[in-house]
């Protein structure tokens, strides 16, 4: 008995020393088609199968087309699934979804749906599979229901977070005088509208489930430009809302936490700042410091952040501040004060290829996997990329 528990303590430790040797590899979800593909989703399945989610159609905003597919990557194999339906609103556009697996293992889809082809008319939704690791064809949902957010005061909020940022950023401001006076106007409408309060809210990182068992989904609305929190503490039964994180640019929120319990939101910069904006909280995701810029770039493009099991960050985006066309993973071992080292998924000539949207899980054996939307110039697809936190350490090598 000793000797073959010695030899499985020896087979443990080289199958860890080889999961963590430098290892890259890729390759399409499906070949490239004229549809749109966008806002994918990546998950590890309980089984070890990975489980991918995307929208697919002629683009939310000009068609009712467009749905939410799937595709698997069986565990072992070389190649995706066919990719099959996930949830279809006849006659309506669903898209930005996202997708987690519960404390029971049980496997959620969050999207939202666009009842007027305009992002300020999304209504969020979501399902919940205890059946969704077979082989072929969608999971078999057992549950679905709308998540109806509702912001408190968030007009008076609004009107005074918009006063500090205009006498914050004037002289930047300036040289978008038409553009912030067009925003203004539009604002004071929207703000006074209860409507405009609760319909716009979209998902597009993963959500982050704390040590308390909290469910947080990271929202954010092209309305106002902001982001919000979508919190149960009874996985759905009630929903309550979060203090809005108000800095008119920063949306599609991804979450963090620190090993001290702070609650960091990564988002995408859709305003002026070109960087990354940062916001924390010390409530579990109920109130929120005051939106910041992080040094790192960011072109208007999503992004999603999550902790390794080593405790370390990895961070996905886009390093520029013009343009879809590099796609950088980024490490850091002091939870984002620093982020020291980076490598490049994408990296092509501007105008010659965009790669966005990615998201990234890591899986039980250490391997980080990425999906993202992908085009170069023969149509759209999803790229899943898998590789170890050693390979991004050794850096870019051209």
């Amino acid at each position: 008995m000793r000797i073959v528990l010695a030899v499985a303590g020896i087979l443990t430790v080289l199958c860890s020393a080889s999961a963590a040797q430098p290892f890259y590899s890729s390759e399409l979800v499906f070949p490239p088609e004229p549809n749109h593909n966008h806002a994918s989703c990546i998950i590890e399945c309980p089984n070890g199968d990975l489980l991918a989610c995307w929208y697919r159609g002629v683009g939310p905003e000009k068609g009712d087309d467009v749905q939410i597919l799937g595709a698997r990557k069986i565990k072992g194999q070389a190649s995706w699934s066919k990719p099959f339906i996930m949830a279809d609103t006849p006659g309506y556009p669903d898209d930005n979804p996202c997708m987690f697996i519960d404390a029971k293992g049980r496997l959620w889809l969050l999207w939202p749906t666009l009842v007027a082809n305009q992002w300020g008319t999304a209504v969020m939704k979501y399902r919940i599979s205890s059946n969704y690791q077979m082989r072929s064809g969608p999971p078999r949902w057992d549950w679905q229901d709308i998540i109806h957010v509702t912001p408190v005061d968030l007009e008076k909020q609004l009107t005074a977070e918009f006063d500090k940022y205009l006498a914050k950023h004037a002289g930047l401001l300036e040289r978008f005088r038409d553009d912030v006076e067009e925003f203004k106007s539009e604002l004071s409408g929207y703000a006074a509208n209860k409507l405009y309060h609760r319909l716009g809210w979209m998902t597009r990182a993963h959500p982050t489930v704390l040590p308390s068992g909290r469910l947080i989904v990271p929202l954010y609305t092209d309305t106002f430009s902001i982001s919000i929190m979508a919190i149960t503490d009874d996985w759905g039964k009630t929903w309550l809302t979060s203090q809005p994180l108000i800095g008119f640019g920063n949306i599609q929120p991804s979450v963090v936490r620190k090993n001290d319990g702070t609650l960091v939101a990564m988002m995408r910069e859709n305003g002026i700042q070109q960087r990354i904006r940062i916001s924390e909280s010390k409530d579990d995701g109920l109130t929120w410091s005051p939106v910041e810029n992080m040094e790192l770039p960011n072109p208007g493009s999503g992004l999603e952040v999550i902790r390794l099991a080593n405790g370390h960050w990895a961070l996905i985006h886009n390093d520029t501040v013009q343009g879809r066309h590099s796609l950088a993973v980024s490490i850091s071992d002091d939870e984002g004060k620093t982020w020291k080292w980076t490598r490049h998924l994408e990296n092509s000539e501007r105008g010659k290829g965009s790669y966005s949207y990615p998201s990234i899980a890591q899986a039980r054996d250490g391997t980080l996997h990425v999906t993202y939307s992908y085009s170069a110039g023969a149509g759209d697809s999803i790229k899943h990329a898998a590789f170890t936190e050693s390979w991004v350490m050794q850096g870019d090598q051209n």
